[in-house]
């Protein structure tokens, strides 16, 4: 079976369904469409289908999607890289963002030295702005699409 990258929705536990009744035809054990439903949904830990259905919207439009070319500031720091992991977050306001730096960025806030990082991970709202702030009131990341 195989599990969508996007945040989950009616119509990606729908897709997912359709995936496993494909895969389970493929192996000689047909199962009824409502019978993959129940299944995905147990597989993402909802009691059935009805109450994912209740639950989960219809759709979900994200700005940020896994595999997409972005581009920034990290600590006031200029990158470009790729995103490799987006969750959404419970209360769906903010976003939690895996980023693979194209080169290491330097994090550290002097040139005394340099601590260099290639992937981080930071929180961030729709419009791609962190809302944890540094010390001097710049957000943490500023994150767009490249």
């Amino acid at each position: 079976m195989s599990f969508s990258l996007d945040t989950p929705s009616v119509t990606s536990l729908k897709s997912e369904a359709k995936q496993l009744r494909e895969d389970r035809v493929r192996l000689g054990q047909p199962i009824t469409h409502g019978a993959a439903l129940e299944e995905i949904a147990r597989a993402h830990g909802y009691r059935d289908w009805n109450t994912a259905r209740a639950a989960l919207p219809e759709r979900v439009a994200v700005p940020f999607q896994v595999g997409m070319r972005v581009k920034g500031f990290y600590l006031e720091q200029s990158f470009t890289g790729l995103l490799i992991g987006v969750q959404m977050s419970g209360n769906r306001e903010y976003f939690t963002v895996t980023v693979q730096f194209d080169g290491p960025v330097n994090v550290t806030p002097t040139f005394m030295f340099a601590a260099l990082r290639h992937r981080v991970t930071a929180t961030i709202d729709s419009r791609g702005i962190s809302p944890a702030l540094r010390g001097n009131g710049q957000p943490q990341m500023r994150l767009t699409p490249a």
